[in-house]
């Protein structure tokens, strides 16, 4: 089976240039040419990129999809790296969720700083929000 590139990027639910940006970063392998000089992808490709995206939807950098990817390809190897590599995104991402709270919490003080509809030289959030920080 051989696609072009809009079917496979279709099929992975992503633009075209998405494809060949993967491509370049050499997270998909090159596609051989049509005589026409269009690329033709098959399996392998529709596969690798159906793993690519789900790791992106998962919030993984290029460089940990890349490493993901050279376990893939050496199933031989121990996936101690890879329970490694998943330890340190959560991790990554339990301080983003704690950024994010300390974040909320301070929107809603901010917040809890206006109660009603006033003019906007008087209102104190603006205000607040124009202070240098000390």
């Amino acid at each position: 089976m051989n696609i072009r590139i809009g079917e496979l990027a279709k099929l992975a639910g992503c633009l075209a240039e998405t494809v060949r940006f993967y491509e370049q970063k050499g997270l998909l392998p090159p596609p051989i040419r049509s005589q026409a000089n269009y690329r033709l992808y098959d399996a392998v490709h529709i596969d690798r990129l159906h793993f690519i995206r789900r790791c992106r939807a998962l919030g993984m950098s290029l460089d940990e999809v890349h490493t993901l990817l050279g376990f893939q390809d050496r199933p031989e190897q121990p996936c101690g790296g890879v329970n490694e590599l998943v330890d340190r995104h959560i991790l990554e991402i339990d301080r983003q969720i704690a950024d994010l709270r300390m974040l909320h919490s301070e929107l809603s003080d901010l917040r809890k700083q206006c109660d009603s509809t006033r003019p906007a030289g008087q209102c104190e959030i603006l205000r607040q929000l124009g202070e240098t920080a000390a």
